[in-house]
């Protein structure tokens, strides 16, 4: 895009570039997301930025209306496989506060000046600041969503000192720490008094078909770690969550946001509220949990291109906003890849919930049925498997991946190089085509997978009269392509498996 289109997008209030630039206003000193309702500045007053932190950088503050800190993630980040799109992910999950610019660049295998060249040169900010947004939107959650006291919200943000905490907060929202807190009393939608954890709107951009990625994760809810409750509408996800500092439990609502008919929410936010031991775990469970449920994606490019084949254009406007589910963790999804070899969803998801009551860690106490954390690498590298009744050859392809993932000689974080990491999945034995192309889906968020040898994919196909060939049609959102051919399936035959697939080749 260029200026002029990007005013035309501001012109417009068009949601759909929210997060991916801001506009500064140079008369007023602010800078707003695109979909902004103030009136629009004039076009000579008017500068655009690649990011938030830009913005911050030329002295500009965000807007109280349109709250541009909590737009959603840019979904170029999702798509992009280099330096700054992999440095992008990494930095939204928190590694930045956790191992410094330092630790950013070993995960990268980059120099920090590089790295900093780099993001410096695309985004107009280099990776302290980028993190530095992330700090003070998390930081903002906590005086609005608890009634922590200021000293243990600046620390449970990130910041290194309270004086860098106030100073950020003046800077960034015009107003000290406890006037915020006041503001965010006054709003609507504040947390209901008693009901514990923090609670969250979760931006996404455009139509979002909750109804459908719940239906996804409800078939694959694996007990001890996940439930789904309620009727159809009105249900809940629970899950836990393994965390750097500690655990967590996220609650995504079905209703409360933003909702369309059919269990569509449409350009606005998911309510989530969670529970977590250390609070300055917020940000990273945040990211996981958007990455999980494909929040950061652009649904007005997959429908544009999906929506225009004559294949699959009647499915892509039948189910509107449907995502791509990735994963909360990308060590659990590549373990319940596995279990998930020639076997059926309900199968998997038995398997998974065994291997959970054997190897998981137990919660303090139950919540619900919610009662561990999935396994960590490292004990099931050795662990005997005997209780999973799986024939031992797929038994040691459990264990080999999980040794590989726990020496670090397969990597699967969100800043992991998705060529190589496919690579080395193929390099273990038992990983064949299926599994190493489900992973890179789903742990490693890649928009752009197809698995042709795929049971429920070759189903959908037939009914429509076509081959796996039509696939390339598809670029760069097969995996999107994918799963509305798995949910093809599933409209009319609810009790058919949709990922059962042929034996691994290995």
């Amino acid at each position: 895009m260029d200026d002029d289109s990007r005013y035309e997008a501001v012109r417009g209030r068009d949601e759909r570039f929210d997060g991916v630039f801001f506009t500064g206003v140079l008369t007023t000193g602010i800078y707003c997301r695109p979909s902004c309702p103030a009136v629009t500045p004039k076009r000579h007053n008017v500068r655009f930025f690649p990011s938030a932190a830009a913005a911050q950088r030329a002295g500009l503050r965000a807007c109280r209306r349109c709250r541009p800190d909590a737009v959603p993630g840019s979904a170029e980040w999702n798509v992009r496989a280099d330096l700054t799109g992999r440095a992008m992910r990494l930095i939204a999950d928190g590694v930045v506060d956790r191992e410094g610019v330092e630790g950013l660049a070993r995960r990268l295998g980059y120099s920090v000046r590089q790295i900093r060249r780099q993001l410096t040169a695309e985004l107009g900010a280099g990776p302290v600041a980028l993190a530095r947004v992330r700090r003070a939107h998390t930081a903002r959650v906590l005086l609005q969503t608890t009634e922590l006291p200021v000293t243990e919200i600046a620390f449970a943000a990130g910041f290194a000192s309270v004086r860098q905490f106030n100073d950020t907060i003046r800077e960034i929202h015009a107003r000290t720490p406890r006037e915020l807190r006041a503001r965010g009393r006054t709003r609507s939608g504040a947390p209901a008094a008693g009901a514990g954890g923090v609670a969250l709107r979760l931006a996404c951009r455009g139509p979002y078909a909750t109804g459908a990625v719940l239906d996804f994760l409800a078939r694959r809810a694996v007990p001890g770690i996940e439930e789904v409750t309620g009727t159809p509408g009105q249900r809940v996800y629970r899950r836990t969550l393994a965390l750097p500092y500690g655990h967590g439990i996220a609650e995504i609502h079905e209703s409360g946001g933003t909702t369309a008919g059919g269990g569509t929410a449409g350009g606005g936010w998911l309510p989530c509220r969670l529970h977590l031991a250390d609070l300055r775990d917020l940000t990273t469970a945040v990211q996981r949990i958007r990455r999980l449920l494909d929040l950061d994606a652009d649904p007005y490019a997959v429908t544009e291109r999906l929506g225009a084949d004559p294949l699959l254009g009647p499915l892509v406007h039948r189910r509107p906003g449907l995502r791509s589910p990735g994963a909360a963790d990308p060590h659990e999804l590549a373990v319940r890849a596995v279990l998930g070899q020639q076997v059926t969803v309900g199968a998997a998801r038995t398997l998974a919930g065994t291997l959970v009551a054997a190897y998981g860690k137990p919660l303090p106490a139950p919540d619900g049925t919610l009662t561990h954390l999935f396994p960590d690498p490292g004990s099931l590298a050795d662990a005997p498997l005997a209780e999973l009744g799986m024939p031992a050859a797929r038994r040691a392809a459990l264990r080999t991946l999980a040794a590989a993932l726990a020496d670090g000689a397969l990597v699967l974080d969100p800043g992991a190089d998705r060529d190589e990491a496919e690579r080395a999945l193929l390099a273990l034995r038992g990983i064949g085509p299926w599994t190493a192309g489900y992973i890179r889906m789903r742990a490693l968020g890649d928009p752009d997978v197809f698995l042709p040898g795929d049971a429920g994919v070759r189903h959908a196909l037939a009914r429509l009269g076509a081959g796996t060939d039509r696939a390339g049609d598809w670029r760069p959102w097969r995996s999107y392509a994918l799963h509305h051919l798995w949910h093809s399936t599933t409209i009319t035959e609810p009790t058919e498996p949709t990922e059962t697939h042929e034996p691994e080749k290995r």
